[in-house]
């Protein structure tokens, strides 16, 4: 959604309903993924959106005190280190009844979605995140029909799961569906992804969806989840995964995001410890290059169940036989055969 004049003004409107709706919300019930991380944070009462400043974004924190002055201190996920987008245009701020969002134009990697404070994608470097999410699992086993995408509400998870002739449902269990809504607006070659008829939406919390989930019902889940220092708290426990091993059939895979291996080493060998114990398969820790985020890498947990041997370095369902033969609308700028190879 490019442009300006008519097209900018129909834009802020759209933004300012979504915005004057969700205030109107009346005492929401908060799951317990998202008490138990508001209860575990000292700085619970912050004020986040204090961090563009100057015309620049900055990943910092911001609450004020009792002065109103802004008092920064570093996200606890990146102690030490804060990245910083310059601002051409703020394009939306609002609270939903979870997290406060920002987008806004940047002057080198096109809008970018901010959670928290926390940048989740930009529209340049989205590719290597999205690409490498999806297609690290599905390629890895052949034939995937049924996937469950927990989070996401960007909809690009969805984008490239939708590459895979052989799928023929998606359900998708995002807690916000103001991300969902904003990210319509803004992020439409990523929110695309929701126009699939395969794909069924789920509003509400994937710790209650995934119990209430038949047994081996999925080939693939996908956990597209935030940093658990918010709603996301409960997803990187022994109890969700085990949910997850339930939920997937035999020789089904898991596709986990699992932040920097640069920064957060003790919580990458937790998880991979809870899974090692969960999982009857393999077990396997990838990395990919994205620019936006905190050290430039992010990481994904992958995991199968026992049954058929899943082996994750050398795909058995290449992407490229995909794109041969239904030519997608958009390109991969990412991901191939070769990346898969860690």
């Amino acid at each position: 959604m490019e442009g300006s004049g008519a097209g900018e003004g129909l834009e802020w409107r759209k933004a300012t309903e979504l915005n004057g709706s969700q205030k109107a919300a009346e005492n929401p019930i908060i799951p317990s993924c998202c008490r138990k991380a508001m209860s575990a944070l000292p700085e619970a009462e912050a004020k986040l959106h204090a961090t563009v400043v100057s015309g620049w974004f900055s990943g910092h924190r911001c609450r004020s005190d009792k002065n109103d002055k802004p008092l920064y201190y570093n996200n606890p996920m990146w102690p030490g280190e804060a990245h910083s987008l310059m601002v051409e245009e703020i394009l939306y701020e609002g609270k939903s009844n979870y997290q406060e969002i920002l987008v806004f134009k940047s002057s080198m990697y096109g809008k970018v979605l901010v959670l928290d404070g926390i940048v989740q994608l930009t529209e340049k470097d989205e590719c290597a995140y999205q690409e490498m999410i999806a297609h690290l699992p599905l390629c890895s086993i052949l034939s995937p029909q049924n996937v469950l995408v927990i989070g996401g509400g960007d909809g690009g998870v969805l984008r490239e799961i939708c590459r895979h002739r052989s799928v023929k449902h998606i359900d998708i269990c995002e807690i916000d569906e103001l991300v969902i809504n904003v990210c319509k607006i803004f992020f439409p070659a990523l929110s695309i992804g929701f126009e699939d008829p395969r794909v069924q939406v789920h509003v509400g919390d994937a710790v209650d969806f995934l119990r209430n989930a038949r047994e081996g019902m999925y080939d693939a889940i996908i956990v597209d989840s935030s940093d658990p220092i918010g709603p996301a708290q409960e997803l990187v426990e022994k109890p969700f995964f085990q949910t997850i091993a339930k939920a997937l059939r035999r020789g089904g895979v898991l596709c986990n995001q699992a932040e920097s291996m640069w920064l957060h080493t003790h919580l990458i060998q937790n998880m991979l410890s809870i899974c090692r114990e969960v999982f009857n398969g393999s077990v396997h820790y990838a990395w990919t290059s994205v620019p936006t985020y905190p050290s430039g890498v992010i990481g994904f947990l992958l995991c199968s169940t026992d049954g058929p041997c899943v082996d994750f370095l050398n795909p058995v369902n290449p992407i490229e036989r995909q794109e041969a033969t239904v030519k997608h609308k958009r390109e991969l700028k990412f991901y191939n055969s070769e990346v898969a190879k860690f």
